[in-house]
């Protein structure tokens, strides 16, 4: 019996020991974090021979080939026919042309603009679940909503393992200013941790007030208890449209840009079977373009707060489902936040959420969730811009001024919510997005979020083929990583693989390929890291285009502006590789100079336009549409009025008067040093 009473009081212990060291060995075991893998294929090396061999990445079809793939499809021959039309290249529609084409059919894909030119460029450049989604879904006992964070997470971890050069996750903190905050903040990022499971990278934890100061030192310290801080994942979202979009080239897709749908045809039946195209760029060189018809078995419309423009055109007297909401962002100095953490507020003035995020090593804040009108390049509002200054100051260090001139961009995007035309109430919004199928045969993908845009395409793609008896067929895989021996693990069958195809520029990326591009090229060690992590491992490409410096360092790469570091090469890539048309494809969506700072980027503009203007043989003409067109964008981005006015020569000369603009007048231009005035 002693024994046994022996055994009793000793294993207790025991088992505490046991749950503590398992919890221990869960929080601290090893892991491959996803995004942080080495490269599928090794960097090159010098061979035995002392040559160094550059990778030699497949092709694409040039703009000119692909829209004589599209002009094909009206020969009259079945093979020609396309399997599906998509309209509009945002991050759904060229998710599903991605899809599509992985899954061997015959797709193209059409933008009238360019790719990522609506609200796949103007998001919060998060990859994200959503805390506040999750806390709603606990406290209304939403199952639906939990389902769709559920989802959202997994496909935040593809974000990551298709393309983790466009991709990261970033540490999100939390102030805390009541005590019993903690518990409950707890609570809530724990069961985000628990809900991404595996598809996580770190838990969530606690930081004491000094903690938090020293990882967020512009922080308020007034009332702070301490921090939470969590991880989602964050990424550069027109670059990740524009790599979807040339991926689904590569994979046999029809790609164009500035293409316009002006009409949608139909058969004898009232079917649709077809479509009228235009190319809008010969019209930029005064030359006369004529409209040409693609057939196709299926069409797609994926054109966001334009959804109801091409519904219309199929049926006049359809009711409109897009109920446009404007969401206003601002960039401010990277100095606002660290290089490193973001910052929630999950509860502003009036109820809102605010993220204040590093992002391409400035800060962006936001948004604002109003009612709007659907306009192409909606302007930031001053009351936006306003709100959002004032919401940050709350949360900074009351001895930190944050300022109006301190703004460097501003845009406002539109966020299509959309209402079920079929549903019983046709007021009330869905949720997540909704496929339509009209009575002629219109498939309308619609709503979402960057995050579930390949969830979203799937789910396109499967309803197609169901409606429209399509036939998946194996794919031969192409050499995307321009190494014969390495290819996806995708197995190309005919089903849906895109969470395991990786895009372009995957394949080669590593945290340390900057090193060898540095060692090689010779450029700047900002500049490395920046076209490795914007093109992955066609980083390589992008160093040869740029032109030799003549200077001692950096040997190659001149920067367009010379506060970031966008480089010459980038234009020539963006032209020869990416399908940029107009100055504005290059410093909006190849670059991000026009989303990081509008001035900074009215400056470069002369420089770009003469780049592109050699590789494309621009007239003077051309070049000055190119000048009044991106001047006219830039101010949707925030570009000062007085700055609208300013001619390529005032730039070119530095002869545009800053004395009037609000950002020249914060800055101390003649205070003498204080020993000066002692004297």
């Amino acid at each position: 019996m002693s024994r046994f009473f022996r055994a009793k009081r000793v294993l207790p212990p025991l088992a505490l020991v046991g749950v503590t060291g398992g919890a221990l060995y869960y929080m601290y075991r090893p892991r491959n974090i996803v995004g942080y893998e080495g490269p599928v294929v090794p960097p090159p090396i010098f061979g035995a021979d002392g040559t160094f061999k550059l990778p030699r990445f497949p092709k694409i079809k040039s703009r000119l080939e692909q829209i004589q793939e599209l002009k094909k499809s009206n020969s009259g021959r079945k093979e020609d026919e396309y399997d599906i039309l998509v309209i509009g290249a945002g991050a759904t529609g060229s998710g599903v042309a991605l899809d599509a084409a992985t899954r061997g059919l015959k797709v193209a894909v059409v933008e009238r603009d360019d790719f990522s030119s609506g609200t796949s460029s103007k998001s919060t450049k998060l990859v994200h679940g959503g805390v506040r989604y999750l806390e709603k879904a606990v406290w209304n006992l939403d199952w639906a909503q939990y389902e769709l964070v559920r989802e959202a997470l997994k496909e935040r971890t593809y974000f990551l393992q298709t393309a983790p050069h466009l991709s990261m996750w970033l540490p999100i903190m939390l102030p805390l200013d009541k005590w019993w905050k903690v518990p409950y903040y707890w609570a809530g990022t724990k069961f985000y941790d628990l809900l991404a499971g595996s598809e996580g990278i770190e838990s969530s934890y606690f930081l004491t007030r000094s903690k938090a100061i020293d990882a967020f030192p512009m922080l308020k310290q007034t009332d702070l208890i301490g921090a939470l801080v969590y991880y989602d994942g964050a990424h550069n979202d027109s670059r990740m449209n524009v790599s979807i979009g040339m991926t689904a080239a590569l994979y046999g897709a029809t790609v164009v840009n500035h293409m316009e749908v002006t009409n949608l045809l139909k058969d004898q039946n009232g079917k649709l079977c077809g479509a009228t195209l235009k190319d809008r760029i010969p019209e930029r060189d005064g030359q006369k373009t004529n409209d040409f018809n693609i057939k196709a078995k299926c069409i797609i419309n994926c054109t966001g707060p334009f959804t109801d423009g091409i519904r219309k055109m199929d049926d006049p007297d359809c009711k409109e489902i897009v109920a446009p909401a404007s969401g206003v962002h601002i960039i401010l100095p990277g100095y606002y936040s660290p290089g490193k953490m973001g910052l929630i507020d999950p509860s502003t003035s009036d109820g809102r959420v605010i993220f204040f995020l590093p992002w391409q090593g400035n800060t962006i804040a936001g948004t604002t969730d109003e009612p709007a009108q659907i306009t192409k390049d909606p302007l930031p509002d001053e009351k936006s811009i306003q709100w959002i200054l004032n919401e940050v100051s709350h949360y900074l260090s009351p001895d930190i001024n944050v300022r109006r001139g301190d703004v460097l961009a501003a845009w406002s995007g539109l966020r299509p919510l959309v209402k079920d035309p079929k549903a019983k109430n046709t007021e009330s919004l869905v949720r997540n997005h909704l496929i339509d199928v009209s009575e002629s045969g219109l498939l309308t993908c619609a709503g979402g979020k960057w995050t579930t845009y390949r969830q979203m395409a799937e789910e396109c793609v499967d309803h197609a083929i169901k409606e429209f008896g399509l036939q998946p067929q194996p794919v031969v895989a192409p050499m995307v990583s321009g190494t014969e021996n390495v290819k996806d693990d995708a197995d190309l069958n005919g089903t849906c693989q895109t969470h395991k195809v990786r895009l372009i520029g995957a394949h080669g990326f590593s945290r340390t390929l900057f090193i060898h591009i540095i060692q090689h090229f010779g450029v700047e060690t900002e500049v490395a890291k920046h076209l490795t992590e914007s093109y992955g491992d066609r980083a390589w490409t992008v160093a040869a285009l740029c032109r030799p410096t003549d200077k001692r360092f950096p040997a190659r790469g001149e920067r367009i502006s010379q506060l970031y570091p966008f480089v010459d090469g980038e234009v020539r890539y963006a032209v020869r590789h990416e399908y940029a048309q107009t100055a504005v494809d290059v410093l909006a969506r190849r670059t991000r100079l026009a989303f990081l700072n509008a001035q900074a980027c009215l400056e470069a503009l002369p420089k770009v336009i003469d780049i592109m203007g050699e590789e494309l043989g621009w007239n003077g003409k051309r070049k000055d549409i190119e000048w009044k067109e991106t001047v006219k964008y830039l101010e949707s981005m925030g570009l000062p009025q007085p700055l609208l006015s300013a001619t390529r020569k005032q730039v070119e000369q530095g002869k545009i008067d800053f004395k009037n603009l609000l950002e020249y007048r914060m800055y101390s231009r003649h205070d003498k040093p204080a020993e000066e005035e002692d004297q």
